[in-house]
């Protein structure tokens, strides 16, 4: 069984996925608790990561395909013009 503490702020700590038959408990903050599966909480865990993808305009596996901001390049150094005995 895994146990999970919700924290002050409403959220659960979860960085990946659990098994999905697995019994997990929740404590909350108000102090109830409840049991539920990995696959319940997976399910959770996958409509939240979607929805900061799409609020982030990353695509479905987290890449930002939003066209790349074009730089000045007059203020781009790229080459510099080095000599012999240019450090003594």
């Amino acid at each position: 069984m895994i146990k999970l503490q919700q924290d002050a702020e409403g959220f659960i700590r979860m960085t990946r996925h659990f098994p999905a038959s697995a019994p997990i408990t929740i404590s909350f903050a108000d102090g109830s608790t409840e049991e539920c599966t990995g696959r319940q909480l997976n399910a959770a865990y996958d409509a939240a990561v979607a929805e900061y993808r799409a609020l982030n305009h990353l695509d479905a596996k987290g890449f930002s395909r939003a066209p790349r901001k074009r730089t000045d390049a007059g203020t781009k150094v790229e080459f510099v013009r080095v000599h012999p005995g240019l450090a003594g």
